[in-house]
């Protein structure tokens, strides 16, 4: 366990834009400190000494302001970022390389029974006072952010945001947008001289459309 504690710090100081010292990382960080209290407890909970615990969940809650039920199944590299006001509910599970900002709650809706609770990922990231209720899955790599409330499955690689939460354009998508109109309206044009072309017979040089001056040269609808 320690070994893995050694190597979470590693995880945050690398994730971490205030780029702490690994020293600093060991003794500061409340969220390092709960993952540690966490193990403790969970492990004493998968052995059914459950008061024992929730003794320590409850002693780690006080200490670092953040709240993991000993039930809670949490993967590798957890960065738990400020942490205070953080929630994890008893059946939720969270995969590697995780980071979790404050405020944020992995809670239920009180309707569901059993798994009640929501699964996170892999690389997931969950913005500051985030709601995340329900057992709901959110893909890996899936973007959380700050201040949503996230009630239904969200797909790996989306950002979803607002209350209800929503699915957000991904940023190429939204960039490819004007290509996608030149690409349209030069297919416009593409039919249009296609229609010209047929309407004169393939010439469309400007003596042989003088030959045809009777013709009205604003282009009928139906050539479009």
């Amino acid at each position: 366990m320690i070994a893995e504690l050694l190597q979470l710090a590693r995880a945050i100081q690398a994730r971490d834009p205030a780029r702490p010292s690994l020293a600093e990382v060991i003794l500061c960080y409340p969220g390092l400190h709960a993952v540690f209290f966490h193990r403790i407890a969970h492990w004493l909970y998968e052995r059914k000494l459950r008061f024992l615990a929730r003794l320590i969940s409850q002693l780690s809650r006080h200490l670092t302001g953040i709240e993991i039920h000993p039930g809670a199944k949490i993967g590798k590299n957890l960065f738990i970022d400020h942490g205070a006001g953080t929630v994890i509910g008893e059946t939720a599970e969270i995969g590697d390389n995780v980071t979790i900002y404050h405020g944020v709650t992995l809670g239920g809706t009180g309707k569901d029974t059993g798994k009640r609770h929501p699964t996170v990922g892999n690389d997931v990231f969950i913005g500051a006072g985030a709601q995340i209720l329900g057992p709901i899955r959110i893909g890996d790599g899936a973007k959380i952010g700050a201040g949503t409330v996230v009630v239904k499955d969200v797909a790996p690689g989306v950002t979803v945001t607002g209350v209800p939460g929503r699915a957000v354009r991904p940023r190429a998508l939204a960039e490819a947008e004007p290509w996608a109109h030149l690409a349209e309206r030069l297919a416009f044009l593409e039919r249009r001289i296609a229609a010209w072309e047929s309407f004169f017979g393939g010439d469309t040089s400007p003596m042989h459309v003088a030959k045809r001056h009777s013709y009205r040269l604003a282009e009928p609808e139906y050539y479009i």
